[in-house]
């Protein structure tokens, strides 16, 4: 018995955390809104350290590399890896809002974000560079942080001999960080604790109201996903023992997750669980960190919610084969210019709302949705990256990949 309790008992005290914070939402409600500091600052921590987190392990895995033909078919593998599991996520879901049509009627929400609108191209220059080096330190640089780490990477890599003393640093720097992050997971079952109980107590009632429907529809599907999907991943992965390690390593990733509703911050525990899968460290390491800005299945999911949805409260068809091409290719792109931040994704429904030409009436209820469904769709979005580097793994390193490294 006591040898379980030392084995698990890092996830034992997380669920006992959560649970309690649950429950404490549930009875107090509202006024639980005074927890959410300390959740906060668990959050904070986590994205403080995952900047330097995420540089030193792409940088590291790049730079220690010597098989330079064998990256390249490790990130061709990656990027088709990333697109075939958003577009299954996006076809599952047209499939399930084909059998569950949303047709309850939406009402308009006063707007009450901010959104500026800016050129595409000064989109695209801001999403992928910054102006200042000290910019990159931030999360909401995080796509420009990461092509950083694999410039430098890179450089390090051609640097050769030159650069023996700077790929030791990085590796030291790799290490060094892992331990932060487990110092900081010791905090977790107070922080997310906290973060449940904010959470439930504050929009879990909201879920019961006029978007019950659609968000039903959202969580049984990403449920579905979840379960079956990721499972049938890990299945083509490794087999019966991928299934059995990927499950045995995700509980702490997921709980993460779904307490602070950001990829980025499950990056180091999506990292840990790679780890104890199996993962060749030079795919989990570049893997990982990209897929947390790049690959959304959560967000693929709910962006064909939020266009049904918006098509049901203006009472369109969401069924001809021309719509359906169109919010394959805008869930591509959602997946893609969606930040790794709380409560993102403004930016992906200006986009399909334009590409549809509907009216700026049609942001709020999509905004209500998004918000609401944070939590599942993190929760795919950051989980995937785990088993998604677990199909990388299997496509570049071959079907016998885990038994060699497990």
């Amino acid at each position: 018995m006591n040898s379980f309790y030392e084995n698990y008992k890092g996830i034992i005290w997380l669920i006992a955390g959560i649970i309690a914070g649950s429950l404490a939402g549930l009875i107090f409600g509202e006024s639980v809104k005074v927890l959410k500091p300390i959740g906060e600052i668990f959050l904070n921590l986590l994205f403080t350290a995952v900047i330097p987190l995420v540089f030193f392990s792409i940088a590291s895995a790049i730079g220690s590399l010597k098989e330079t033909n064998k990256l390249s078919k490790m990130m061709a593998v990656m990027v088709l890896v990333f697109l075939s599991t958003v577009l299954i996520s996006a076809s599952l879901t047209i499939m399930a809002v084909k059998l569950f049509p949303v047709h309850e009627h939406m009402t308009n929400t006063p707007l009450t974000e901010n959104i500026v609108k800016k050129p595409f191209g000064d989109q695209l220059t801001q999403l992928l560079t910054t102006s200042e080096f000290f910019e990159l330190l931030s999360r909401k640089s995080m796509l420009a942080m990461i092509i950083f780490s694999v410039l430098t990477g890179f450089a390090t890599l051609r640097s050769g001999e030159y650069g023996t003393a700077f790929s030791n640093f990085l590796n030291a720097g790799n290490e060094v960080f892992k331990h932060v992050f487990i110092l900081i997971m010791k905090l977790a079952p107070i922080g997310l604790g906290a973060y449940f109980a904010y959470q439930v107590g504050v929009f879990g009632p909201q879920l019961f109201g006029a978007y019950a429907r659609s968000l039903g529809l959202y969580y049984g599907t990403g449920v579905f996903y979840f379960v079956f999907i990721f499972t049938f991943y890990a299945f083509v992965a490794g087999g019966i023992k991928g299934v059995k390690k990927y499950w045995n390593n995700n509980i702490v990733p997921s709980a993460t997750a779904v307490g602070t509703c950001s990829s980025i911050a499950n990056i180091p525990a999506n990292l840990d669980a790679a780890a104890k899968i199996g993962i060749p460290a030079y795919i989990a390491n570049v893997t990982i960190p990209l897929g947390a800005t790049l690959h959304k299945d959560g967000s693929s999911i709910s962006s064909i919610i939020k266009m049904a949805v918006v098509f049901a409260m203006f009472g369109k068809g969401f069924d001809s084969m021309e719509n359906i091409l169109i919010a394959l290719g805008m869930t591509v792109l959602v997946s893609i210019v969606e930040g790794g931040i709380p409560n993102g994704g403004y930016v992906g429904e200006l986009l399909f709302i334009s590409a549809y030409g509907f009216p700026p009436e049609a942001l709020p209820p999509a905004m209500i949705i998004g918000t609401l469904v944070d939590p599942m769709a993190t929760l795919l979005n950051s989980t995937g990256d785990t088993v998604a580097a677990m199909l990388v793994a299997r496509f570049t390193e071959g079907k016998n990949w885990l038994a060699t490294k497990a």
